[in-house]
């Protein structure tokens, strides 16, 4: 969008380095351009290349851009129009930036994701075992399952088919993977504790009764900056830990808070480490609007806007 005009110029490109590296050459002095996109599953690569060229790029918070009334029955919606509107809206000052991790922020946070999918995977193979188990009458009722002695329970078990049998071990090599993949990941954590960026952070939050180093390393990995949440309530809204109350002129309810509402950050799974509220569940990570999302398909107000198939852009000189 150039200045003085209120529609901006839309061009389609393709999302690759070189794409981007000629479309800012053809847009002239970088240091005048702005650019923004929206956050999303493709990552900050174009943030960090945008401003490697030396133009000032912003990651929008998707669930915070203004919505626009539409007319009745329209349901057009394209990456042009998508372009268009987020070109005003930045140049307005009405859109909110994320902000973007360092390389070594988001290499840690990635890890701590890793293990969260993979403690995820040994959850689905406790359950396909035990169902499978309950399937044939086999039901453990000696207290406490997934205990030293359960596990000695199982493997005693015995099957006379040999399809069952087969069965039995493949379900049981699986959990054993998954088991052995959670404790080399948590190894590799554990090297992160006391080294940066996240050591500090990491050695304030194990202070705190009921936080384990590898919660304070999950939470230090997702936050990044706390310095962005000015209260206590603000980042209870940031993980979706916020009260929700629906009232009736009879009657009032106070739902359960959610952990990790969608688009929020993704707090610690836990085998054997908790946070001091609640246990948490592998929230997988959409994180857009939070400032631990990644970039989808791109728009910018001055500068490409790349996504996986190419998208539209729009440049604003000066």
């Amino acid at each position: 969008m150039r200045p003085g005009e209120e529609v901006p110029d839309v061009e389609k490109i393709s999302s690759d380095e070189e794409s981007v590296r000629r479309l800012v050459a053809r847009l002239g002095n970088p240091r005048q351009l702005r650019a923004c996109y929206e956050a999303g599953p493709t990552g900050y690569e174009l943030a960090r290349l945008l401003g490697s060229l030396g133009v000032a790029c912003q990651v929008i918070a998707p669930t915070l851009i203004p919505t626009a009334p539409t007319a009745p029955g329209d349901r057009v919606k394209t990456d042009k129009r998508d372009c268009r509107r987020l070109a005003r809206l930045y140049r307005a000052g009405q859109l909110v930036a994320v902000r973007v991790p360092t390389v070594a922020e988001e290499a840690v946070r990635d890890l701590c994701r890793a293990r969260a999918d993979m403690v995820t995977d040994g959850t689905r193979a406790r359950h396909h075992l035990g169902k499978f188990l309950l399937r044939h009458g086999r039901v453990w009722r000696g207290g406490e399952a997934w205990t030293l002695k359960h596990d000695a329970w199982m493997k005693a078990q015995r099957f006379e088919d040999k399809a069952l049998e087969a069965t039995f071990a493949h379900y049981r090599a699986t959990l054993e993977a998954r088991e052995a993949a959670v404790e080399a990941i948590e190894a590799d954590l554990a090297a992160w504790y006391s080294r940066p960026p996240f050591a500090e952070a990491v050695a304030r939050l194990g202070a705190y009764r009921g936080i384990t180093h590898m919660g304070a390393l999950h939470l230090a990995s997702e936050v990044y900056d706390w310095r962005r949440f000015p209260t206590a309530g603000s980042f209870m809204a940031f993980t979706g830990l916020t009260p929700s109350e629906h009232s009736r002129p009879s009657r009032s309810s106070m739902p359960s808070a959610r952990l990790c509402a969608p688009g929020s950050c993704a707090l610690p799974t836990s085998r054997s480490s908790t946070s001091a509220t609640a246990r948490s569940s592998p929230a997988r990570r959409s994180c857009a609007g939070s400032g631990q999302g990644s970039a989808s398909s791109a728009r910018t107000a001055s500068s490409p806007s790349p996504s996986a198939a190419g998208s539209s852009s729009s440049s604003e000189p000066g």
